[in-house]
């Protein structure tokens, strides 16, 4: 049999890929490579910086000047023990007024001649810029003048009108008191209180105060100047009470605590009173009379003690936390009508 003649296809050779495909690859890796090497150049160059800074600035920390505290300015200079040495003093100074052994000289006119004996009190008439007329008619009756206010001295008795200082610092108001001061020798002047009637409650804290530092008296005691006071009688009042101490005196009375704005004896903190709304007892503002102690009280703590809307109340509620003892005397109860009162309304 014939075979048939067969077919084979021919074997297909790979095709080799031509030069010039490879190029860009080529071009690429070249440029990849260089980027590298700028990168890994870039960092060694950052790192030899720091490395070279940090050299510098060590070696310039061991050569600059020492930057000195305000504590090592203050020993250098020696103001460190002084100004402990000045904190220790006020602590003294703090503590020697608290037992009542300092005394400062006064600025007013019209001290006590005799100031190593004690005084049985000091009576401050509170009064105002306009009420010149008011003081005359005072030194007209109950109240002594010239040789008579110094006599009266002599028996261990001060009384001065007690007014701050004008707002406006130096004005006239300011220079009539000073003149009229100059003439009658019988104010005690407030220079740091701001003499205004929303001023009156802080007026207590300033004469209490100033008082208990001029004078070394047995009571202090605060008069408003439209009342008519018996002189003897009070004298006779407080010689009866020598020597207690604690002691605060006066018409003791209480009252509503009036909350609605607008109305008179408004009180603006009339929600601390309560819900009864009612005053606590507290001797009337016409006439308060304090023992020493409680006037050194007020004097020590003068910065931290609470006012009200009414100085009354405000005096009332210092003596609230104290071991003070309440002296309801119907004496000093002012009215229109005297009747063996110590003191009546004008």
């Amino acid at each position: 049999m014939e075979s048939l003649p067969t077919t084979s296809k021919p074997e297909r050779r790979p095709r080799s890929k031509p030069l010039h495909a490879s190029k860009p690859s080529i071009l690429l890796a070249f440029l990849s490579c260089l980027a590298w090497l700028y990168v890994a150049g870039r960092l060694w160059q950052d790192a030899e910086n720091r490395k070279l800074l940090s050299t510098l600035l060590q070696k310039n920390a061991s050569q600059r000047p020492v930057i000195l505290s305000v504590e090592d300015k203050l020993q250098v200079l020696g103001c460190k023990d002084l100004e402990r040495r000045i904190v220790e003093v006020e602590m003294d100074l703090t503590l020697a007024k608290s037992q009542g052994y300092l005394k400062n000289q006064l600025r007013q006119s019209g001290s006590s001649s005799n100031p190593g004996r004690k005084l049985l009190a000091v009576i401050g008439v509170y009064t105002g810029f306009g009420s010149r007329l008011r003081r005359n008619v005072f030194r007209g009756s109950w109240m002594p003048k010239g040789d008579a206010l110094k006599k009266l001295e002599e028996r261990g008795v001060i009384i001065r009108f007690v007014i701050g200082r004008s707002a406006n610092r130096g004005d006239s108001l300011d220079r009539n008191i000073d003149k009229e001061n100059h003439s009658t020798k019988d104010f005690l002047i407030l220079e740091g209180h701001e003499e205004a009637d929303e001023e009156l409650p802080k007026k207590a804290k300033f004469f209490f105060s100033t008082a208990v530092q001029n004078w070394d008296a047995e009571f202090y005691v605060k008069v408003d100047d439209h009342i008519d006071l018996d002189l003897e009688g009070l004298i006779g009042l407080l010689e009866h009470r020598r020597g207690q101490d604690g002691t605060y005196v006066g018409c003791m009375k209480s009252g509503d605590v009036i909350a609605e704005e607008g109305k008179q004896w408004y009180e603006p903190e009339w929600w601390k009173f309560g819900d009864e709304k009612s005053y606590f007892r507290h001797a009337s503002g016409a006439l308060i009379i304090l023992s020493k102690n409680l006037a050194q009280y007020i004097n020590i703590n003068s910065a931290s003690l609470k006012t009200y809307a009414h100085d009354d109340i405000s005096v009332g509620s210092w003596m609230i936390g104290l071991q003070a003892t309440h002296i309801d005397d119907n004496r000093l109860c002012c009215s229109s009508i005297r009747q063996d009162k110590v003191c009546s309304v004008v």
